[in-house]
């Protein structure tokens, strides 16, 4: 347990120090916010802090720092450093200039944002790439809920057959909900019921983490088992920084952070609200990293060390069944019904918001303003009809949820990569120094998403002779993550030249 107390230290010490680094480049001040100076009373609504802080949460949290984690778990505790040091350095940066660049842009969406400091060919590709991973989010953070209540019914009530335990039937509720919080003010019902919710997140996120030690359960050790510990011996790099996705860094969240960004009162909340936010999201991952690491018995390998076979068996049967498991196990009773319904309200929370964020997408796009209800109904029901159809298709088998959610782990991590260079090349046109608290960060990123995209089944991995081919996509991702530093270190030269 020693590997995760020294990681939960590093994750809290973080937001003190690096995170504090982070905000006095950047340079908040005390200029008019966009909640203060447009307050159109539908998404530009001033909130308090503690709200925001719990709202965001909520926002980018989803079933990413649950299911990724556990996911990630295969790989053994090694996916502790990745969740610790992916979370402050370059996950929590992500989220913070995310929310400030949107702020310092009158809230608007991240596929503007990036337009407006990576040229306006990049603006056009975004808004796209930005609306179809948005609605891949909304779809998952769908079809997960109605299959987790289902779960949690069957296992506490005994019910076997029936309206109840029909998939279907649960997520046409999610998204009839879906379609009225997209729709209205963003303080109705967001900005009323999701401080409660995100109450009930870390409960159950404590609850887990107490329950694991008195329950008798030993988190593994990194020190002790700082190998791959995936039975299949999948490789590290980089399926395991996709898997984690939200646990560590999300592109998603960018997409979330404008929503925040419109209810700032002032600049100076953004660390505690975007850079905070994170933070605390990481530590969920790693309680549930811990969890999958300690719940499940490992065996030896070929080569004689450990692997997760325990886990990698329990995955079998879906995320849902192994979170139900780990609640029953670290906590029992009553606790398996909290614990469940807050992983049910992490992922609604976060679809909702994904389809308000489309709509919020589109209307900058098409120049449509929001004010008016009948121009919100115009942009939801199309974005809402999709998001039905994707789930539905999932549910009745003709569409596989499995593969939704490694494209979206995908798109997820790219759009990571650009925001960072966005954030990059803010403070490079800012004058600012320390560029590469950005920098740094998107290089990285970009040598996992294409390193990923080498070799994924999913992606070029289809082809036979690329399927996990690390001999060819490893370099490949090097090679690229260069390339796109040399880009931006000639971009910002230029830049500075017009300064």
């Amino acid at each position: 347990m020693i590997s995760f107390l020294i990681c939960l230290a590093i994750l809290i010490g973080g937001y003190f120090t690096y995170g504090k680094f982070v905000d006095n480049t950047f340079g908040p001040d005390d200029r008019e916010t966009p909640a203060v100076a447009i307050n159109d009373g539908v998404d530009y609504v001033v909130m308090p802090q503690w709200k925001l802080f719990l709202v965001q949460l909520l926002n980018i949290a989803g079933l990413g720092p649950i299911f990724g984690a556990i996911a990630g778990a295969v790989w053994g505790p090694v996916v502790f450093l990745w969740i610790t040091f992916g979370t402050v350095l370059a996950g929590a940066v992500h989220d913070y200039f995310a929310g400030m660049l949107s702020e310092r842009n009158n809230g608007a969406s991240i596929s503007e944002v990036i337009g407006n400091y990576l040229g306006p060919v990049m603006k056009t590709v975004m808004r796209v790439f930005a609306v179809v991973l948005l609605v891949m989010v909304g779809t998952v953070f769908a079809v997960g809920p109605a299959g987790l209540i289902v779960t949690l019914i069957k296992g506490s009530a005994g019910v076997t057959s029936g309206l109840l335990i029909k998939t279907t039937f649960w997520l046409a509720l999610v998204l009839i909900y879906y379609f009225i919080a997209t729709f209205i003010s963003i303080d109705k019902i967001i900005g009323r019921v999701y401080p409660v919710f995100g109450i009930c997140l870390i409960v159950m996120a404590v609850g887990v983490a107490i329950g694991l030690p008195t329950h008798g359960f030993a988190i593994k050790e990194i020190f002790n088992n700082f190998h791959n510990m995936d039975p299949k011996g999948t490789p590290i790099w980089s399926l395991m920084f996709i898997s984690v996705a939200c646990g560590a860094i999300s592109g998603f969240h960018s997409t979330q952070s404008p929503l925040m960004a419109r209810c700032l009162k002032s600049e100076k909340q953004g660390r505690f609200v975007f850079y905070g936010a994170m933070i605390a999201e990481g530590i969920i991952a790693l309680i549930w990293a811990a969890a999958g690491n300690a719940v499940y018995e490992s065996t030896a390998g070929a080569n004689g060390l450990l692997v997760n076979s325990g886990l990698a068996e329990a995955l079998k049967s879906g995320q849902a069944a192994v979170v139900y498991d780990i609640c029953k196990k670290t906590m029992g009773g009553i606790g398996i019904v909290i614990a469940m319904l807050g992983v049910i309200v992490c992922p609604i929370t976060s679809g909702d918001t994904a389809f308000r964020s489309a709509r919020y997408t589109l209307a900058d796009w098409i120049g449509m303003d929001q004010q008016a209800w009948l121009n919100r109904l115009k942009l939801c029901i199309p974005v809402l009809a999709v998001g039905a159809f994707l789930g539905f298709g999932n549910t009745l088998g003709f569409l596989s949820y499995a593969a939704i959610w490694r494209y979206f782990s995908w798109t997820n991590q790219t759009l990571a990569m650009i925001v960072l260079w966005a954030g990059a090349m803010f403070l490079v046109k800012e004058g600012r120094k320390n560029v590469w608290i950005a920098a740094a960060p998107a290089t990285f990123m970009s040598a996992v998403s294409i390193t990923y995209f080498m070799m994924a089944p999913e992606c070029l991995g289809m082809i036979p002779a690329l399927k996990l081919n690390t001999t060819v996509a490893y370099p490949v991702g090097i090679i690229a993550a260069i390339a796109f530093l040399g880009l931006f270190l000639r971009a910002a030269k230029n830049a500075k030249k017009a300064l």
